[in-house]
């Protein structure tokens, strides 16, 4: 059983948790209790790396569950659990999966591995302003974190073609092994919404959350 980390917030509600993908597809299958459905459709993902990532969500569920869960998406591919009211986002790289969940709050959390290469989100997702706050030194893990914010973000909202560099405005912050991050949503029709959101890096990766 790899759980990485399960992280749960009294002041705000949240709950995460991190599995650490490094067991075999074998192991995961034999260690989750998948529904019949769910793991048909497993079985036509021709990607080992993405089954496991898969199978491995699963497992994580069954570690922050006590009850069975049966987890399904919206239209939108948004995920929802059919047996729980609580809302949950869920990301996933070859390494790690993550999930946060809250009981009345929509959320979002992304977590990208800082080792990929991020210089095409500077010109696709960052305005003018937030690539002047970038350091050269510490430029691709500022733009892993201004991406993973914008796609927590993203997945909270929940919304159709979102522009990533209009519409989503994250503050300048400084580049840590943990912190907060100030982010502001602009609604089609011009509304602002403030959103608080958090991040910490491990293992060369960096997950950030937003309720």
């Amino acid at each position: 059983m790899a759980l990485f980390l399960k992280k749960e917030s009294e002041e705000d509600g949240t709950r995460i948790g991190v599995w650490q993908v490094s067991e075999t597809e074998a192991e995961l299958r034999a260690m989750t209790s998948i529904p019949s459905d769910e793991m048909e459709e497993i079985s036509f993902i021709k990607s080992e790396s993405l089954r496991k990532q898969k199978l491995a969500v699963r497992a994580l569920l069954d570690a922050m569950f006590e009850e069975k869960v049966y987890l399904s998406h919206h239209d939108n591919g948004k995920p929802y659990i059919e047996n729980s009211a609580l809302n949950i986002s869920i990301t996933h790289t070859d390494k790690y999966v993550a999930i946060i969940l809250h009981e009345s709050e929509e959320v979002g959390i992304d977590c990208e591995s800082l080792d990929r290469d991020f210089s095409a989100v500077e010109k696709k997702a960052l305005s003018e302003e937030e690539i002047d706050d970038l350091d050269d030194e510490k430029r691709n893990e500022q733009l892993a974190i201004y991406w993973c914010a914008k796609e927590a973000v993203y997945k909270k909202m929940s919304q159709y073609k979102v522009d990533f560099a209009e519409q989503i405005e994250v503050e300048s912050f400084r580049l840590r092994g943990e912190g907060e991050i100030e982010a502001t949503f602009i609604h089609k029709d011009g509304y602002e919404e403030e959103l608080e959101l958090e991040y910490i890096t491990f293992d060369r990766h960096v997950l950030v959350w937003v309720k």
